[in-house]
């Protein structure tokens, strides 16, 4: 690399690692956005706390101090860094003993999501790394320091552990203590590399540099307890997928099978649980019952040997019924004419009602009355629609009891939709 390029590069880096004005008062406010929107449980307001530190800076100057060796730099950079970290540890601090004194002392998702690193984290901040020390090398990439900002959080992770500090729950805070490390060692690393792989110059320095194999060891280090937490997570997602697949086995067989009830909608699943904790593992099932003799005990124990049988581990099944009782007093069908509502004085037609006349051919249909040949000649006299045998028998067929039309309706519309294949429509 040419010495004048290398001593600009050396005069921007020293500039990002300034611990001024700027980097102060964005610090404290990337602090209070960040802590703040944990403290809400907001997501859009925690990336924009992200978006506002100014981190990046310095911690990007870490990397160009480590290739070179230039040892100052690097003190000078780390400095401005952990001034950072402490402001924004005593604002957070603040904040959430603030919120207790206030109720606030229930963390939410945003808060908790944070304590847990594993091997994710650290792949996501050896990405945002690299793409930050391209950005420098790259002045055409300089728009991905916000996109990197948000992907790294380095600040987040240190407003977590302040807030959990200040509710001494130390194992959490140490949980979002790691986060940070692995954000910070990441970075690092894979700034490292990207150099490296960019500039010959630089790469001669990663292979040769004491400094460069300190963070690669630190960096390898840190794959035992992020290693451990991503297995942990597998395990998770592994019983969270089996206990998906069980639910859905027993509401199968619980709600929609003949094993069990049919179409029977007296039971109905309400929650299932897993207890790995015990052996056999126990599925503690919730169901809600109109009838508290379902399920039985040979139900049940059927149900049990379906699991057993597609799952290929031995589960013990217990279901909990909660009995509900319908109450509702009884009310006769209305018969008298209602004007308010007159759907309530016809009966619904199906398609088993017989199809309407057709209109002989010589008719004509102007409108809604309906005149013949022999009215036309009529002055001023309307023709009434002549009424056949057919029209009579509906006619009749209204005047019967509504309520047994009703019943009728019903029982076909439930026949039709629940057995055997649907009834032609005659009038196709």
């Amino acid at each position: 690399m040419e010495p004048s390029r290398l001593e600009k590069l050396h005069h921007s880096y020293n500039k990002d690692a300034q611990f001024d004005e700027v980097f102060i008062v964005l610090t404290i406010g990337a602090s209070l956005i960040a802590s703040l929107g944990l403290l809400a449980n907001n997501a859009a307001v925690v990336i924009g706390g992200m978006v506002v530190a100014p981190w990046i800076m310095p911690l990007r100057t870490t990397v160009f101090g480590v290739l070179i060796g230039a040892l100052p730099l690097l003190i000078k950079s780390l400095r401005t860094l952990f001034a950072g970290v402490a402001i924004t540890t005593l604002l957070s601090g603040v904040l959430g003993g603030l919120a207790a004194l206030v109720g606030l002392d229930q963390f939410g998702t945003e808060v908790i999501a944070r304590t847990s690193p594993n091997l994710l984290d650290l792949g996501i901040a050896l990405s945002a790394g690299a793409i930050a020390s391209y950005a420098k090398l790259r002045s055409d990439a300089v728009s991905s320091l916000a996109g990197t900002a948000i992907a790294v959080a380095l600040v987040p992770p240190i407003c977590v552990m302040g807030m959990l500090l200040s509710h001494q729950q130390w194992d959490s805070a140490a949980g979002a203590g790691l986060l940070f490390i692995t954000n910070l060692l990441g970075i690092l690393t894979g700034g490292l590399v990207i150099m490296g792989l960019k500039e010959p110059f630089f790469r001669e320095k990663v292979l040769t540099s004491r400094l460069s194999l300190i963070s690669f060891i630190l960096t390898g280090i840190l794959l035992v307890p992020l290693g451990i937490s991503f297995r942990i997570l597998l395990l998770r997602a592994g019983h969270e997928t089996t206990r998906a697949e069980i639910q859905r086995t027993i509401k199968s067989f619980l709600e929609n099978q003949t094993l069990t009830f049919g179409d029977n909608p007296e039971v109905e699943v309400n929650q299932v649980d897993i207890n790995w904790q015990q052996n056999p593992p126990i599925i503690r099932v919730l169901v809600r019952v109109s009838n508290p003799d379902l399920p039985s005990y040979k139900q049940i124990s059927a149900v049990q040997d379906e699991i057993n049988k597609r799952q290929g581990l031995r589960f013990k099944l217990v279901v909990q019924r909660n009995a509900v009782v319908v109450v509702g007093p009884e009310e006769p069908p209305i018969t008298e004419s209602n004007e308010k509502f007159p759907l309530l004085n016809k009966p619904f037609p199906t398609l088993l009602d017989p199809p309407p006349p057709p209109f002989p051919e010589d008719e004509v249909i102007p409108g809604p009355a309906i005149q013949t040949s022999q009215d036309q000649g009529e002055a001023g006299q309307e023709a009434e629609p002549p009424q056949d045998a057919t029209a009579n028998s509906k006619q009749t067929s209204a005047a019967a009891d509504p309520a047994e039309q009703v019943s009728d309706v019903e029982s076909t519309t439930h026949e039709s939709t629940t057995n055997g294949p649907p009834i032609p429509n005659p009038l196709e």
